[in-house]
């Protein structure tokens, strides 16, 4: 048995180096999830939330999800409409989750244009089939637009890669023994790989690895199937929850033959305490749940945004520049293949960039997909060597606000 790294930077126990797909899972009920992943433990990395917050959370920090999972009944059709409503979030693969397939869930889905629908037991179709094709989709799509682009001048030129080489080789240099203390920590802190990768679409469309210092354990999802296992469903530790199930009644209330305080919930009546406890031991769950995806050491990493550095090492090997613009995931490169759009990609990828300064500089709280492309764009077709120099200066005071350039 060998550890096998997949593009999202996660180790697995593997017989073979076949890379997993990455799973965004909503769904509020927990026993389905768990059956789900327990299910498909072998081939897929499933990342599970109980709200849709936390799936516009995750995707707003580029959680590299190969395709989202949602059940219509746990947000999933307001998640599908925000994302595919938002140009951020662009052409992630969706697939709605309902209790029964039928051809009202079809017609459903496509109205609210999720790419496919399966009854959440996937007990009809072959999902693993649908998600290979999706990323064959994402792989033509970004070969089809790396030929529109070829005609455009996308080389960097030799004055700007030689800033990248000067600047950012000495800042390597110096930043050395950090890059070994950090390392060092992560490896200390959690088994795994030091680096996590991620796909990114840069200059030219082209398609590269993303380097950052890996913030999270890399069997957090075994974990959460176990504390499951002695929490929510341990029988032994938590009778009262089947009593939850049974009669609605706590201990109390058996010896009295009656409730006290009944409520009326989901359709049935329970005993309040035994309601509050119900609720109480999830969120205790979700709480543990959230503990060990993250390391101690990745909290202060993030905290502090050393966990970009590696970064550097793109700008090193030519993926990407010290100023341009912003790399994108494949999902979200996707949408910009059109005319209007590609030729954002005409010009270098970068660490910062026009958009970035702009919107500080004119004070804006945020700024609309539409004019960051329009900012992208006029970079690629009027960057120079003092256009650069005038970013990288406004950058600086940009570090010191609480964003992110």
């Amino acid at each position: 048995m060998e550890l096998a790294s997949t593009s999202g930077g996660m180790v697995v126990e593997s017989k073979s180096y076949v890379a997993l797909f990455r799973v965004i899972y909503l769904n509020k009920d927990l026993e389905q999830y768990l059956k789900f992943s327990e299910q498909y433990s072998d081939t897929l990395q499933v990342e599970y939330f109980d709200s849709k917050e936390g799936v516009l959370h995750a995707l707003e920090e580029n959680y590299p999800a190969d395709i989202i999972l949602a059940h219509s009944e746990s947000g999933g059709l307001e998640l599908l409409d925000t994302i595919r409503n938002t140009a951020g979030f662009g052409n992630i693969p969706f697939v709605l989750m309902v209790d029964k397939l039928s051809s009202e869930a079809i017609e459903t889905a496509r109205k609210h244009h999720a790419d496919d629908v399966f009854s959440v037991r996937f007990d009809d179709g072959d999902l693993i089939t649908r998600i290979r094709y999706f990323k064959k989709r994402q792989w033509y799509v970004a070969s089809k637009a790396s030929q529109k682009i070829s005609a455009e001048n996308t080389r960097t030129p030799l004055w700007k890669r030689s800033i990248d080489v000067i600047s950012t080789g000495g800042a390597v240099l110096l930043l050395l023994p950090v890059f070994l203390l950090i390392a060092l920590l992560i490896r200390l802190d959690s088994k795994g790989p030091v680096f996590y990768k991620s796909k990114r679409v840069g200059s030219g469309y082209k398609i590269f690895d993303l380097y950052k210092f890996r913030t999270m354990r890399t069997d957090a999802d075994q974990l959460i199937r176990k504390m499951a296992a002695l929490s929510m469903y341990n029988k032994v530790a938590e009778p009262a929850a089947n009593q939850i199930e049974s009669n609605g009644l706590c201990d109390e209330c058996v010896a009295g033959n009656q409730c006290k305080s009944l409520l009326f919930h989901d359709g049935r009546e329970i005993c309040e305490k035994l309601y509050h406890f119900q609720k109480d031991q999830k969120a205790a769950f979700m709480k543990f749940q959230n503990d060990p995806r993250i390391t101690r050491f990745g909290q202060f990493l993030r905290n502090s945004s050393l966990d970009e550095l590696p970064q550097l090492i793109n700008i090193l090997k030519g993926d990407m520049s010290l100023v341009g613009n912003r790399p994108l995931p494949l999902y979200e490169a996707e949408k910009m293949t059109t005319d209007d759009k590609i030729l954002r990609f005409a010009g270098p990828a970068g660490l910062t960039g026009l958009w970035q300064v702009t919107k500080r500089g004119k004070g804006k709280a945020d700024m609309s997909e539409e004019e960051r492309t329009q900012l992208d764009i006029t970079y690629a077709k009027e960057f120079s060597f003092k256009m650069d120099m005038q970013i990288i200066l406004k950058t600086f005071p940009a570090l010191l606000q609480s964003e992110n350039v």
